[in-house]
């Protein structure tokens, strides 16, 4: 009786391969992604140098006996995320006015001769920046819960009225000590900075003050900063 054939037993070969080469594509594809990476950091990099450019040029080099009329808060304050309300009770957040230079006012919705003075001030010096005054804003806050009397109403064309709680408004803007809150003026930047508060007891003189400040501050910003909220 025959006997299968036995098989001798055989080492195990081991087969070196060699690793895949990754195709022209692929090594197109990673060129591309790297080359996309660098260009959007650069694009960022081009829409913040004007930024940059203009509060370096008007904070830092500052030519000297250049001395602005109002004072600059340092550091700046970002526009709180406060809850008011405009004059029909429709909801309105403070942060949400942030993307236009905001040229502020405090006061009780009474709006007594100096709340009235000031409101006027800030209507006139916006419109006597003439093509840029759509970069301006004038906001009246009020910080109380009196009615606003009726024969201001037209006075107010054109302005952003919020009511908002005058303790949260109190922890954002500050007056000069030894005065009130609402015996200034107050600007806030597009950025949604205050950075600028003007000093007490404005009139028609020391108006023309507070225009020269607003005006360099829209040349120091007229590369980067346009009409509209985005």
């Amino acid at each position: 009786m025959s006997s299968a054939p036995r098989h001798q037993d055989q080492p195990l070969a081991m087969t070196v391969h060699t690793m895949p080469v990754p195709s022209g594509e692929l090594q197109s594809a990673v060129v591309n992604t790297r080359a996309g990476r660098w260009r959007m950091l650069f694009l960022m990099l081009v829409c913040a140098a004007p930024v940059l450019a203009s509060y370096f040029t008007y904070y830092v080099i500052r030519p000297e006996g250049r001395q602005n009329f109002g004072t600059l808060i340092e550091p700046q304050r970002p526009l709180p995320s406060i809850a008011g309300q405009d004059l029909k009770g429709a909801p309105v957040v403070l942060s949400a006015l942030k993307g236009q230079w905001l040229f502020v006012s405090v006061s009780g919705g009474a709006c007594d001769a100096a709340c009235q003075s000031h409101l006027y001030i800030q209507r006139q010096l916006r419109e006597g920046l003439g093509k840029e005054k759509d970069r301006l804003d004038w906001v009246w806050l009020i910080n109380d819960a009196a009615p606003v009397p009726n024969e201001i109403g037209p006075a107010l064309e054109g302005a952003t009225v919020v009511r908002v709680p005058a303790a949260e408004l109190a922890q954002w803007l500050q007056p000069q000590p030894g005065n009130l809150l609402q015996e200034h003026l107050y600007l806030v930047d597009p950025l949604g900075n205050w950075m600028m508060r003007f000093p007490a007891g404005l009139n028609g003189e020391t108006a023309a003050q507070v225009k020269r400040d607003l005006n360099r501050l829209m040349r120091a910003a007229q590369f980067w900063d346009r009409a509209g909220r985005d």
